[in-house]
């Protein structure tokens, strides 16, 4: 039986931004590791790889070394072959693109690469139109249409591949948001390119849509409704993202727009705090999380808020967490569910198959879940 030649790229700076509040990893890296962030990439990647361990004589992979790929693989125990080298022990976006240009250059079948949209900008600014890539969502923010839904989905699609299932190939729309807009609360997004991807079916996360929720007047109501329910003492996290900030105006609260807050009895008592503070403030105290769905992807958690963490839900209780979001926003879904990926696929397999939407005034409706299975 052939061997299945394919590249593997781990950006290992992605996603280190998350969980400290940084919106993004992009030129603070440093900083993000100052403030305690743990790289949470290479991790990610070992989920996808997991799914091809019962394959793993029949693949040969072609990385760079260390942190690039070559220690997981060895850890893991798949054949590889190293390609180049690295100039620096902190990587960059050149050691990406230069990666990326070698192991097209090998021939390898697929190009697999762990990170966020900038590696994504990355990959695409060197990569040939005709060289099939999949991208294990690592990184903070995730709006391009190139990245599986989940890592475990990344790697049920490749072992399908390897498997010699049929896997059709589509063009993935790259985007990426302007990390410093976002860190001064402005979205800022951008189209650089599209790349060759394969897709099949619930595998692959649909292209963010972006702009302002419109739907004012579903938002006052929902904010009657919140008023009239709070609970004394008990902590509303407040997720990110245009519905819930939107939810906060009208509730007479200034929240952060892309950050996550605490609302306790009526006014706000932490502004957009990291994944340490967001535990403290609610382990072993009563609080209720409201999250909102991207639109068009359907994730409410594990893109753009990592703070989130998989200790802070369980700290929550996954009974305490209510979606917020408008009937025009699911119809964006067009029939499919709502997603988590919170990084412990443990944790994601314990949701439920279905969660409650505050939709309305006093107007809940239960829409199915889904997980990166």
């Amino acid at each position: 039986m052939s061997t299945f030649h394919m590249g593997l790229i781990i950006n290992p700076l992605a996603g280190l931004g998350g969980m400290v509040a940084l919106k993004g990893s992009d030129g603070v890296a440093a900083e993000a590791l100052a403030r305690g962030a743990e790289p949470r990439a290479e991790m990610r990647t070992r989920q996808a790889l997991e799914c091809l361990q019962p394959l793993v004589g029949r693949i040969e992979f072609l990385t760079f070394p260390g942190p690039m790929g070559a220690d997981l693989l060895e850890e893991m125990g798949f054949a590889h072959r190293v390609l180049g080298h690295l100039e620096n022990q902190v990587t960059s976006a050149q050691d990406t693109r230069h990666a990326v240009d070698a192991l097209q250059q090998s021939g390898v079948a697929l190009i697999l690469f762990a990170g966020g949209d900038g590696t994504a900008r990355d990959v695409c600014s060197v990569v040939r139109a005709d060289q099939p890539v999949l991208g294990i969502p690592a990184g903070v923010k995730i709006h391009s249409g190139v990245y599986a839904i989940s890592p475990r989905a990344a790697g049920e699609l490749v072992r399908r591949l390897v498997e010699g299932g049929l896997v059709r190939l589509a063009s993935g729309e790259v985007r990426d948001l302007d990390e410093a807009a976002l860190r001064d609360g402005r979205v800022a997004a951008r189209w650089y390119g599209e790349l060759t991807v394969p897709e099949e079916g619930h595998f692959m996360q649909h292209v963010k849509q972006a702009g302002m929720e419109s739907e004012e007047l579903v938002l006052v109501d929902l904010a009657d409704w919140l008023s009239d329910s709070w609970e004394e003492g008990v902590r509303y996290i407040f997720g990110p993202g245009s519905t819930l900030h939107g939810l906060a105006a009208n509730l007479g609260m200034e929240t952060t727009l892309l950050g996550v807050d605490v609302i306790q009895d009526g006014r706000v008592i932490a502004r957009d705090v990291s994944e340490q503070q967001l535990f403290d403030l609610v382990d072993r105290h009563p609080a209720r999380l409201l999250v909102t769905a991207i639109g068009g992807q359907g994730h409410i958690i594990g893109r753009g808020n990592q703070q989130i963490s998989p200790r802070v839900l369980r700290a929550l209780g996954l009974d305490n967490l209510r979606v917020v979001a408008t009937k025009r926003k699911l119809g964006t879904l067009e029939g499919r569910p709502l997603l988590v990926d919170s990084g412990d696929p443990e944790l994601d397999s314990a949701f439920p198959d279905a969660v409650r939407v505050w939709a309305g005034y006093k107007e809940e409706l239960l829409y199915p879940l889904g997980w990166g299975d």
